[in-house]
């Protein structure tokens, strides 16, 4: 199932907490890429397929500031990185060197990715930030890429804070984090994920009107029964 306007509407009014235990439900239990935080508090929910990226560890003779004009580079990949795409990148973690920049980072934003999430670290932070592009990331540090790093190829399978990212995978974003729904998963999560949030929005609403939780959390048959009536008023 493609990522349809329609599609990421729904996504964008489910929370990446309530996606993750969707597909719990299903047996899937690692999705949140750890490390990547969100840059600026408040960034909104985004939601995209991903464009993959990934970094090995640094090798001497590769990785070089000549290596920025290689045919294999950070540049290129930006550059086939289509609109409405969130890049996320492997950088094995790695803290003490900046993957992106302000100008890449700015460039990403003229071309309408929508974000990037890595669980690395970016440079620039005042410029990054500057650019408007939405990033989760693992902090900033100076040093560039190539002092811990070498960039090896895009649109592959790659591994983001522990997360198996495939190109064409939805990813969603927020305050939580960032949380990857697999392809063959994404009409289950669409069909769930808003259930899901007005069941526990309903329960929120009990929980303040005094209700206690056993029973209630999660729901008995009698409470079922009341949440039924509920949802059957409008």
């Amino acid at each position: 199932m493609s990522l349809t306007a329609e599609a990421k509407a729904v996504l964008a009014r489910v929370s990446t907490a309530t996606i993750t235990t969707v597909l719990l439900k299903k047996g899937l239990r690692n999705v949140w890429m750890r490390g990547a935080r969100p840059l600026r508090p408040g960034q909104a929910r985004l939601v995209g397929e991903a464009f993959t990226l990934r970094f090995v560890p640094a090798r001497e003779d590769l990785a070089t500031p000549a290596s920025w004009s290689s045919p294999i580079s950070t540049r290129t990949a930006i550059e086939a990185m289509p609109e409405g795409c969130i890049a996320v990148v492997d950088a094995m973690g790695v803290s003490d060197a900046g993957i992106f920049g302000d100008i890449l980072c700015a460039r990403m934003a003229k071309r309408n990715v929508a974000a990037l999430i890595t669980d690395g670290v970016v440079r620039d932070l005042e410029g990054v930030l500057g650019t408007g592009l939405p990033v989760w990331c693992n902090g900033a540090a100076a040093p560039p890429s190539v002092a811990g790093l070498t960039f090896v190829g895009w649109g592959e399978p790659i591994g983001c804070g522990g997360v198996a990212v495939f190109p064409g995978d939805i990813v969603v974003a927020d305050q939580d984090g960032a949380v990857l729904i697999p392809q063959a998963m994404l009409e289950h999560v669409l069909a769930e994920g808003e259930e899901q949030e007005r069941m526990e929005g309903w329960i929120v609403n009990e929980v303040n009107a005094g209700a206690l939780l056993p029973g209630l959390y999660p729901m008995n048959d009698a409470t079922k029964a009341r949440y039924a009536a509920w949802k059957a008023k409008g």
